[in-house]
């Protein structure tokens, strides 16, 4: 069955953002690995700032953070699907939880792998001057 379209409304344009920011607070309150994922990104926004990183590391940071967290908040949204889908253990709701759990590492790994080759020399530098 096709949905119905609807005209154009900016006013529910601009309402469907209140589902947005009330699925980042339900991100917040209920999943606790995003506690890690805010707390690593105030990590290098912090460091960016005591560093005085480039334009283009501040892009790369940026992307890196926006990575993880949205990579978290599908994740959460598949893990929660399935547990109503399916509250009973089942081996192939198993696999497609640990698919979308992967992929949240996946997005970790390369956000560690930008602050490092960004900060990395940065604190050497610091810490060893020439």
């Amino acid at each position: 069955m096709k949905k119905q379209q609807q005209p154009f409304s900016t006013s529910k344009r601009f309402g469907s953002f209140i589902y947005a920011f009330n699925g980042l607070r339900v991100l917040v309150r209920e999943e606790h690995n995003s506690w890690i994922h805010v707390a690593a990104a105030i990590v290098a926004i912090v460091l960016g700032f005591i560093f005085h990183i480039s334009t283009y590391e501040w892009i790369a940071i940026a992307f890196a953070i926006g990575l993880v967290i949205a990579l978290e908040i599908v994740n959460s949204a598949i893990e929660n699907l399935a547990d109503f889908v399916s509250p009973e253990r089942h081996d192939s709701i198993k696999k497609i939880k640990d698919l979308a759990a992967a992929a949240v590492l996946v997005g970790a790994i390369t956000a560690l792998a930008v602050a490092l080759i960004i900060f990395l020399p940065k604190i050497i530098a610091y810490a060893c001057p020439a």
